[in-house]
């Protein structure tokens, strides 16, 4: 199977000791395309870094709800300067996160909008974090309707939540916990979404899928993401791979 991880932090400092063996061992399971997100401005210079060193690897650039308010001034003009890389894909990862409230509401908002604004102005897809706060996301969203694609990462809603985001255009990224035993509304997501809008991913070195929950999370592992989607819906995981394996090609603009 050709697999691609749309989502990963490889550039984390857990992989110091080993990252060309956790490359080596992507590229062994057939992982042809690593997404590299960064979160705040020192890890898009980090994820450019290894997205120049690793041909497999592409980066994004963002600031992620938890730095908002450490977000420096001018911040978006540096996004701008380094989405002209040839190797950047997105930008990202954005959105809310009100489980950990890092940053006040109000400004993860004002941050949120603002990069939104830049991926139209750019014309590059919006990688979008979204953790109990999909209500006042949602109607962002519906407010401002990017014109570009918008990828909700390691999807955590249900199907009502799902249905009003794909109408609105959104790809629906499925990480580890699908997974999970206890994960049955968002597994009923990943039985329901069309092909054509599902993407896979890792969130490397978080939310490893089973058998490898306790552990670090690694590209390769990506594959049991796609084995348990096509579990899930009863088809091939050949086909769920290829599927997922096209979208990201097709949002992220990777030939």
């Amino acid at each position: 199977m050709l697999l691609a991880d749309s989502h990963a932090h490889l550039d984390d400092r857990q992989f110091d000791p080993d990252r060309p063996a956790v490359l080596a061992r992507a590229r062994e399971a057939g992982v042809e395309i690593i997404v590299n997100v960064a979160f705040d401005i020192a890890s898009c210079h980090r994820a450019l870094q290894l997205a120049e060193e690793y041909a497999p690897v592409y980066a994004t650039v963002g600031v992620h709800p938890h730095g908002a308010a450490r977000a420096p001034a001018g911040y978006l003009r540096v996004l701008r300067s380094l989405a002209r890389h040839s190797k950047v894909v997105a930008l990202g990862e954005m959105g809310l996160d009100y489980y950990r409230d890092l940053s006040p509401r109000p400004v993860q908002q004002r941050v949120f909008r603002e990069q939104l604004s830049l991926a139209a102005e750019l014309g590059m897809p919006a990688v979008i974090h979204s953790r109990n706060a999909h209500g006042d996301l949602l109607a962002i969203l519906e407010e401002i309707r990017p014109p570009v694609p918008v990828v909700l990462h390691c999807y955590s809603g249900d199907w009502s939540l799902a249905h009003r985001c794909l109408a609105l255009g959104c790809y629906l990224s499925f990480a580890g916990p699908v997974t999970y035993p206890q994960a049955g509304p968002l597994q009923e997501v990943a039985r329901k979404v069309p092909l054509d809008r599902l993407l896979v991913e890792t969130d490397a070195p978080y939310l490893p899928p089973v058998p490898h929950r306790g552990r670090r999370n690694e590209s390769a592992y990506v594959a049991l993401v796609v084995e348990k989607i096509a579990e899930l819906r009863g088809i091939p995981a050949e086909e769920v791979a290829a599927a997922a394996f096209a979208n990201t090609r097709r949002v992220f603009g990777i030939c």
